[in-house]
């Protein structure tokens, strides 16, 4: 669970609030992405030069009340309230941060690239982006039994937009206080990923697994 504070300072709140589910009893919200408390960890911190970059990741459910979509692709793993995922979050000096959202946008090809997904990237236009977001890359798996593209994974860059709200600073070379910038992104969202292996790897008499996750699995294939 995250607070309201929390909440305001990675920018959920107030504008995702309908997406979120609260505790009134406890005051509390129901972490809708690992990306409020990792980043909150640093809130009205002052980072000295040699502790940057901060990476960081977590592996959380999340829940989304998915508000809004007014019934519409609510089958299946589409849209679940509940859900796991693997989050990466960066904190960096400003000079650094898009070379860092390279490197996340890099990393998240790399997992979907290794699993032989069928994948694309899309850099959203500014009405598709959040207003937290300073540049956000999405990346989308083909669902063969939908015949569409669906979202796995944001990157974004939140340039100084959250550390400013988290009085998130580091010293800089004069020892004057300065604002991170802040950088995250999914890494990955699982039932979609899921869905994905079964539909692609499907043969016709079983679902072949995808050789590396064979070692974890500990069998080649489902009948």
């Amino acid at each position: 669970m995250v607070n309201a504070a929390s909440g305001f300072g990675t920018g959920q709140l107030p504008d995702k609030e309908a997406q979120m589910y609260y505790v009134g009893l406890d005051d509390f919200y129901l972490v809708p992405t690992a990306e409020v408390p990792v980043t909150n960890i640093f809130r009205d911190e002052i980072l000295s030069e040699d502790q940057l970059p901060q990476k960081m990741t977590a592996y959380t459910p999340c829940f989304r009340r998915e508000a809004g979509s007014y019934g519409k692709d609510v089958r299946g793993l589409n849209r679940l309230h509940q859900f796991d995922k693997v989050e990466i979050v960066r904190v960096e000096k400003p000079e650094n941060s898009y070379k860092a959202l390279d490197e996340m946008i890099a990393h998240v090809e790399g997992l979907v690239r290794d699993l032989g997904l069928r994948y694309r990237i899309l850099r959203l236009c500014g009405g598709d982006m959040s207003f937290t977001s300073a540049i956000t890359y999405d990346f989308e798996l083909w669902s063969a039994a939908q015949k569409r593209w669906l979202e796995i994974s944001s990157v974004s860059n939140f340039e100084s937009y959250q550390a400013n709200r988290l009085h998130l600073r580091y010293r800089d070379e004069n020892g004057k206080p300065q604002l991170c910038h802040t950088l995250n992104g999914s890494s990955l969202a699982l039932p979609r990923v899921v869905a994905a292996l079964l539909e692609d790897n499907q043969k016709a008499d079983r679902i072949e697994i995808p050789e590396i996750l064979r070692p974890y699995t500990g069998f080649d294939y489902i009948d």
